[in-house]
């Protein structure tokens, strides 16, 4: 069964007796019913990747394999970073799943800070699975858990298109610094993810641009290309380099290749009508 066409009768139903200076970003919103329902698909499918990476995650910890888990960690991490926009509409699933050490009172020793940093913490600094099973049994709990809100959950349309410029906005404001990953320093890993997720995003809503601002969505191409490219070039087998190996003039020439991106992606939710 088809449901686009449901959504959005019942999108202009709700716009019927609105104001006037409501009605052209009620306009926007029925435009963004397709691509919005194919956005819903591509969350899922990452929330469902996710999920399944993260048991194999876990059991490669209870199984004592301190390499196979070291291995694992970054790829696991990638289908939860393409989705963040959407994963961080629940907060407190967010922390638990993504804070990092400087979040808590006691940093690495207090008992709150859970999640995928606590894990590489034990995988890294400590280099022992010694003590994770208990951090590793609620890590899959809360993808878990993150799966069954998201699939109940209404995309908002603003979070949606302003997801695009958010992923990009972190990496420039404090990811490039390596905060993140700062025991792996599997970073690379999550810039990539958080690029894809952006595109996804930029690519669902493109053919609404194509028609009123070709030169936009052009710029926006060419410089998702160029972050591409310099990702590209610190590839290693089937990832990254860690980020501790990147000179500050590489990490330079990258922070650079973020920021214009996150600039121009940052107007397109006025491009499209929504405040």
């Amino acid at each position: 069964m088809n449901l686009r066409p449901l959504i959005a009768a019942s999108t202009l139903a709700v716009c019927i007796g609105m104001p006037t200076f409501a009605l052209a970003e009620a306009d926007a919103s029925l435009d963004l019913v397709g691509p919005l329902a194919d956005y819903k698909i591509y969350v899922a499918e990452h929330v469902q990747t996710l999920v399944e990476d993260t048991g194999g995650l876990v059991a490669a910890i209870k199984a004592g394999d301190l390499a196979r888990a070291q291995t694992l960690y970054a790829p696991t991490r990638m289908s939860y970073e393409a989705i963040e926009p959407i994963a961080e509409l629940f907060s407190d699933l967010d922390a638990a799943i993504d804070a990092r050490a400087d979040d808590f009172e006691k940093a690495e020793a207090d008992p709150s800070f859970t999640g995928f940093h606590r894990l590489e913490y034990g995988l890294w600094h400590t280099a022992s699975v010694d003590g994770l099973d208990p951090f590793a049994d609620q890590l899959l709990a809360d993808v878990k858990d993150l799966q069954q809100r998201i699939n109940a959950l209404t995309f908002p349309p603003e979070t949606v298109v302003g997801g695009a410029a958010a992923l990009m906005e972190e990496v420039a404001a404090s990811k490039i610094s390596g905060e993140e990953d700062r025991y792996s320093h599997t970073d690379l890993w999550d810039f990539q993810a958080n690029a894809d997720g952006s595109y996804k995003i930029f690519e669902l809503v493109k053919p609404l641009l194509a028609d009123s601002d070709p030169e936009f969505v052009a710029k926006v191409d060419e410089n998702f290309q160029t972050v591409s490219d310099t990702l590209a070039k610190y590839k290693s087998g089937a990832g990254y380099q860690t980020y501790d190996k990147l000179s500050d003039t590489d990490r330079n020439v990258l922070s650079a290749a973020v920021n214009t991106l996150a600039e121009d992606l940052s107007t397109l939710r006025g491009k499209l009508g929504l405040s």
